[in-house]
């Protein structure tokens, strides 16, 4: 089955594979001169999908340089100026960056605008450690660079449909929701369940009280639908009024009264008595006709 690197530029399996070596995997076959460049003069790639990268990641992966080296060169393309554009290899750079290298070994390669941003979201997607989000925006922008449908992106992805359909969904949530799912305070499931409330102060009300309620994704379905699905009139009359615990000895006091009255009316006089359970205290009004009936 042809990958997604040949989908995009019609290469062969064969010349693919060259490719994707070239790019993503730890050594590199063919005989590509690696180059001592400049760090000052490399800069990353504006088609790059990640726009959260994990320092604590990147610091682990300075201490792995610093004490091997660099098996993986950075790919990257001249631009004018003397500047070059990371290609493949971001965290790699980031690295070095912190490690304070004035150098870094890089191959250059001849690309396009159009490959050089195809392969950088390709790479990433295939990565799978993308957000939700950033990995929304990547279909996006492979949309918009190849004129292509959903149908068509998913196919050369050698995904559903649905699923690039539902992760470029999310882009229509407001941005702090998207936000949120940036930095992973709120899941996808979260995000999907927030889509089907329409009013956006609301979703950002609902958004906030998951976050901090730490409420999963069926304590969210559930206020969603009760946000959706007010209780009317009509429900607020039938539904039984909850009753608060009463202790054994206010249920004594309260049977030995009721005792006492029917005892009063069963000689004979007709009492009327009203009762009320209050915040604070129950009330039992007597009345006492003063004739009989």
């Amino acid at each position: 089955m042809k990958s997604p690197f040949s989908r995009f530029f019609g290469s062969s399996e064969k010349q693919r594979q060259e490719e994707q070596e070239e790019i993503v995997s730890p050594t590199h076959s063919r005989s590509e001169e690696v180059v001592n460049v400049p760090i000052g003069n490399i800069v990353p790639n504006k088609y790059q999908p990640r726009t959260v990268f994990d320092d604590e990641k990147i610091e682990e992966l300075a201490r792995t340089i610093h004490t091997h080296g660099v098996i993986q060169p950075i790919v990257i393309r001249q631009m004018d100026d003397e500047k070059y554009e990371i290609i493949a290899g971001e965290r790699r750079f980031r690295a070095m960056t912190k490690l304070e290298w004035s150098e870094v070994p890089a191959i250059i390669r001849n690309l396009s605008d159009k490959e050089t941003a195809s392969i950088a979201l390709i790479e990433n997607l295939q990565r799978e450690e993308l957000t939700a989000i950033e990995e929304a925006v990547a279909y996006q922008k492979l949309l918009k660079l190849h004129e292509l449908t959903q149908e068509a992106l998913a196919q050369r992805l050698g995904k559903g449909q649905s699923t690039v359909a539902n992760k470029l969904r999310l882009l229509k949530l407001p941005e702090e929701v998207q936000e949120a799912i940036m930095k992973k305070e709120i899941s996808e499931r979260h995000a999907r369940s927030l889509m089907q409330v329409k009013d956006t102060d609301a979703q950002l009300n609902l958004m906030k009280l998951t976050i901090e309620q730490h409420w999963n994704v069926k304590q969210l379905e559930e206020k969603v639908d009760e946000f959706l699905n007010p209780p009317t009139k009509e429900d607020k009359k039938s539904a039984k009024p909850r009753r608060k615990a009463v202790s054994k000895d206010i249920r004594i006091a309260l049977n030995t009264i009721k005792q006492s009255l029917s005892m009063v009316t069963k000689s004979g006089i007709n009492i009327k008595t009203e009762e009320e359970d209050t915040e604070d205290f129950y009330q039992i009004t007597v009345r006492i006709p003063k004739k009989k009936s």
